[in-house]
């Protein structure tokens, strides 16, 4: 059995690395150039939130700074919706790992938050 050591920072640091292999894929034009722009600052963004929320002084400032993360996957996520339906890279299948990851990346960061809501509700009882 092959045992992996889960490192959700090395995994986010991982995607944005992965975004910009993709940005750096697209064609030179208008509308390419555009979601480019787009995707190179929310692709970069949850790593660097991360970071943050990592610091957070309280279990609130953690879920505000983890919502963020999540807004930016979310906004990487259609942005890479886009890129595949416009087919601006071909194969479209080069996307599907990227794409997984960032699917995995939104259901883990969406549990984090809930578990540290549920975390924070019995703090504050």
């Amino acid at each position: 059995m092959n045992a992996r050591v889960f490192d959700l920072e090395d995994r986010l640091v991982d995607f944005s690395s992965r975004i910009v292999d993709v940005v750096e894929a697209l064609p030179n034009s208008r509308a390419a150039n555009y979601i480019a722009g787009q995707l190179i600052r929310c692709g970069l963004a949850p790593s660097l939130l991360y970071g943050e929320a990592q610091s957070a002084e309280s279990r609130d400032d953690f879920i505000h700074k983890m919502k963020i993360v999540l807004k930016e996957l979310k906004e990487s996520r259609v942005c890479l919706k886009l890129i595949r339906k416009k087919e601006m890279i071909k194969p479209i299948s080069k996307l599907d790992g990227i794409f997984k990851e960032t699917e995995e990346l939104v259901a883990i960061v969406s549990k984090s938050i809930e578990t540290a809501k549920k975390n924070n509700q019995k703090g504050k009882s």
